[in-house]
């Protein structure tokens, strides 16, 4: 038993509607990932085709087959193979990879460890370039409201929120890399090359990345400032002489972070789970590369970690962005 003491403090923190909220996020976001993790490994398990099978060609008789799936464990039930992946993943082990032949086995997390880190580190460098300035241009577009320059923003867009992923890599790829080589077509980086190589390989990912990801945080800025400005202590502050910037970002921009907070982290979460289609396109060694690697194999292991870690990086910057709200807007953690 605690110490009567510690029992007010502990009664304190859970009774604290921010400690209250991560708790209670923190559940739900357990549940969800097993459920998500039910339905990975089911889709995956449902797929056509054999890896031993696929492995061994057509020549191999039905007992190499057999005592290859043996080898694998993928002659045992689908219920016990699920908690025994299911068991080890909690532990932090996805198991191994059944790409490694007859030499050594591979564990499935030493293929997605590098891979996890390039992908962090382009998503991270994207971040870093498309926030602040779709926040800039947000800010901008509130305080010109139907202005010409508001005009152009809201196209500029809207127009490339309507553009595919692969379409614009490929139209930056002829611009920058064929027609004005510039930079890299292909973002092949290794860990022997130096940081000034690296940012030159994957300029042409991040903005491709950043391109979609500004417009969407640019017009959810726009939106919740403007949302902001017909409030009455607004109105006040604009009476006072306030200048506009001043308005925005004193009084407007604190109590709009909550839907801000938000869609960056969508955009967070759509960095590191949506550029499959980048890394492809670009042949950048990051985790959505290595998962399309695997499903062309039917490395099954190597599929259902990367599909797992995309899903709690997902849940876990969603619980990020309400965390963050409620901290910065306390109203959002009491009931209305």
């Amino acid at each position: 038993m605690a110490p009567p003491e510690d029992r007010p403090l502990r009664k304190e923190i859970i009774s604290n509607p921010l400690f209250r909220t991560i708790f209670t996020r923190l559940g739900l976001g357990f549940v969800t990932l097993f459920a998500v993790s039910l339905i990975i490994f089911a889709a995956i398990a449902v797929l056509p085709g054999d890896f031993a099978k696929a492995t061994l060609g057509r020549a191999a008789t039905p007992e190499t087959v057999a005592n290859f799936q043996k080898s694998l464990g993928l002659d045992r039930p689908v219920a016990e193979r699920y908690l025994k992946w299911i068991g080890g993943a909690v532990t932090g082990d996805l198991g191994l990879s059944f790409s490694s032949g007859s030499g050594t086995p591979r564990t499935v997390g030493s293929i997605i460890g590098p891979r996890l880190k390039n992908t962090l580190f382009l998503a991270g460098i994207t971040a870093l370039v498309a926030i602040p300035i779709a926040l800039l241009l947000g800010i901008i577009a509130a305080i010109r409201r139907n202005s010409w320059l508001d005009r152009i923003l809201n196209a500029v867009t809207l127009a490339s929120i309507s553009f595919p992923e692969f379409f614009v890599a490929y139209v930056l790829m002829l611009l920058l890399a064929v027609k004005l080589p510039l930079f890299y077509s292909l973002a092949r980086v290794t860990p022997s090359m130096g940081s000034i190589e690296v940012l030159e390989r994957i300029a042409l990912p991040v903005l491709t990345l950043s391109f979609g990801i500004i417009a969407h945080m640019m017009r959810m800025t726009r939106a919740a400032i403007i949302g902001l400005l017909s409030h009455p202590y607004i109105e006040m502050a604009k009476l006072k002489g306030v200048p506009p910037w001043r308005v925005i970002l004193r009084h407007a921009l604190p109590n709009a972070w909550a839907p801000i907070v938000a869609v960056i982290a969508f955009n967070l979460a759509y960095l590191i789970v949506g550029v499959v289609v980048v890394e492809v396109v670009f042949v950048y060694p990051g985790i959505g590369q290595a998962m399309v690697d695997a499903v062309r194999s039917r490395d099954i292991p190597v599929v259902q970690g990367c599909a797992l870690i995309f899903a709690a990086s997902y849940i876990l910057l969603n619980l990020l962005a309400d965390v963050i709200a409620i901290a910065t807007n306390p109203r959002l953690a009491h009931p209305r």
